[in-house]
């Protein structure tokens, strides 16, 4: 890289500051509607002590499904599906491949046995990728209630015959029940270093764990004006976390498979 005048590093980073803020922002103002649909089926499912079961299939869209699983301050009526195949933890590249072969988000779904009355979240930023389609066309096909998250945009404004895509072409926000937007730009990272051809600094995380995080708190306003107090994980580092816990455990161990 050819050398140039001094960086403002601050600068940049105040800049991805701003951005994301900015994302963030958009999500709360423009996805109210969504937000507030997925926010009540939650709080029908949570209200009849059913599980709301999240997927993320992708390599980092994996912690998008463990943001609001097992969580400080989260549901305890939320399932994460947390399957090996993808997991950046076995091999990067070998996530990328899994993600992009036909039929196994079909294969993961099955062998979770979902069905008809289950909720189910899948959140891929980019929308695109074949086990993510999968995962939702298999889920449809077994009458289970689908809510998205993904970038419309992204989805949107990469080709047809990109090699991640599922072989039918489709977004996912095209085939679930209830879409929301995350906002995340294409290519995903925003901030242009001089000098520098690519860009660094990546949004998707932030923008997924915020539009996770909004829907718990909607889910968690319709349960309480309900009159229902759902249970609610507190962090076992915290005083009287592992006491607060173990009220509830016995309601959920067997039923949700990754606890």
């Amino acid at each position: 890289m050819p050398e140039t005048d001094a960086i403002d590093a601050d600068a940049l980073c105040a800049d991805y500051f701003a951005a994301t803020q900015a994302l963030m922002r958009r999500v709360l103002e423009e996805e109210r509607g969504p937000l507030d649909q997925a926010a009540s089926k939650l709080a029908d499912q949570i209200a009849v002590d059913r599980l709301v079961h999240i997927y993320g299939p992708g390599g980092h869209s994996n912690l998008a499904s463990q943001e609001v699983f097992f969580r400080a301050g989260g549901l305890m009526h939320i399932s994460a599906i947390l399957d090996e195949g993808t997991l950046l933890s076995n091999g990067a590249l070998r996530s990328m491949a899994i993600e992009r072969t036909p039929g196994y988000g079909k294969v993961v779904i099955t062998n979770q046995r979902l069905g008809e009355g289950d909720l189910l979240i899948l959140v891929n930023a980019y929308g695109i990728n074949a086990a993510l389609i999968d995962a939702a066309l298999e889920a449809r096909r077994r009458g289970v209630f689908l809510i998205g998250i993904s970038s419309f945009q992204h989805a949107a404004n990469t080709s047809p015959n990109h090699p991640a895509r599922h072989p039918t072409k489709q977004n996912l926000h095209e085939i679930v029940d209830i879409a929301i937007d995350c906002k995340v730009p294409i290519g995903d990272a925003i901030v242009r270093v001089p000098g520098m051809g690519e860009n660094i600094a990546a949004v998707s995380t932030f923008a997924n764990a915020f539009t996770l995080n909004c829907l718990v708190i909607r889910t968690v306003a319709r349960l309480a004006e309900r009159g229902i107090e759902p249970p609610v994980w507190r962090s076992g580092n915290a005083p009287g976390g592992d006491e607060a816990n173990a009220r509830f455990i016995e309601n959920f161990q067997g039923r949700v498979k990754a606890l």
